[in-house]
């Protein structure tokens, strides 16, 4: 049996691979990650007391991440694309619970009903319908998204291969094996993600409007800029946690 492009890589995870057999497949493509320092006790009552917030420099980070997803589907299901390719930007920060360092969602938006209903439905994310457009031309990505409380828009490109270095911000914020997500019942979930150590590069973007961050108090941009031009990724089906 042909083994999953996700699975190639395995060593660099921090736990094992789960042992139940994977779920969802997926490709993410021309992914930036954008990030702002956000003081702890400001983003503490916006997480479940039940995860711990992590931090890198004694900061709390959260993290605008625009990218398309490519081949969206359930494992050997077809991936029609219609509903299996679209944009995708979220806004994230940094958790940890029993050990494991992840991701916490505060949306994610897409401009495809089916997919927000079934990631609402079977994953407890925070997704929203939103107007979006992407563009390719002359090795720049054009992003566009807009929604009611929140629009963005930039170019990107990448510019040379960024090497992981064990214990920096870039390993730290881009190395994460699961996200955290609750649902309408106030239950907490954890979701398992594989995929290879993350291709960066360095990037260049011009931003020409944000405002996905105007609801927290963030404070600076980090000065690191990073771009993946495509990845490999499956996912396992959320399971609950204490």
């Amino acid at each position: 049996m042909r083994i999953h492009p996700a699975l190639s890589q395995t060593r660099h995870r921090p736990w094992p691979l789960p042992e139940r057999p994977w779920l969802l497949q997926q490709v993410w493509r021309d992914l930036l990650f954008l990030h702002w320092e956000m003081d702890v006790k400001d983003l503490r009552p916006l997480i479940p007391a039940s995860l711990d917030i992590d931090t890198f420099d004694g900061k709390a980070w959260i993290a605008v991440v625009p990218f398309s997803m490519q081949g969206v589907a359930p494992r050997a299901c077809p991936k029609p694309k219609s509903v299996s390719d679209f944009p995708e930007i979220n806004i994230r920060t940094y958790v940890v619970k029993d050990g494991m360092p992840g991701v916490w969602f505060f949306s994610l938006d897409i401009p495809n009903r089916l997919p927000v209903w079934i990631a609402r439905r079977f994953f407890h994310l925070p997704y929203f319908l939103a107007d979006m457009t992407v563009q390719h031309r002359n090795n720049h990505t054009y992003y566009r998204s807009d929604r009611r409380d929140r629009s963005f828009e930039a170019s990107f490109h990448g510019l040379q291969t960024h090497q992981a270095v064990s214990g920096s911000f870039e390993t730290w914020a881009s190395e994460r094996y699961c996200f955290y997500a609750q649902s309408d019942k106030g239950k907490l979930y954890r979701a398992e993600v594989q995929h290879p150590q993350w291709p960066l590069m360095t990037a260049q973007c011009e931003i020409h409007k944000n405002s996905m961050l105007d609801a927290f108090p963030v404070g600076e941009q980090h000065s690191s800029i990073l771009y993946s031009k495509s990845l490999p990724v499956v996912a396992w089906l959320p399971q609950r946690i204490g």
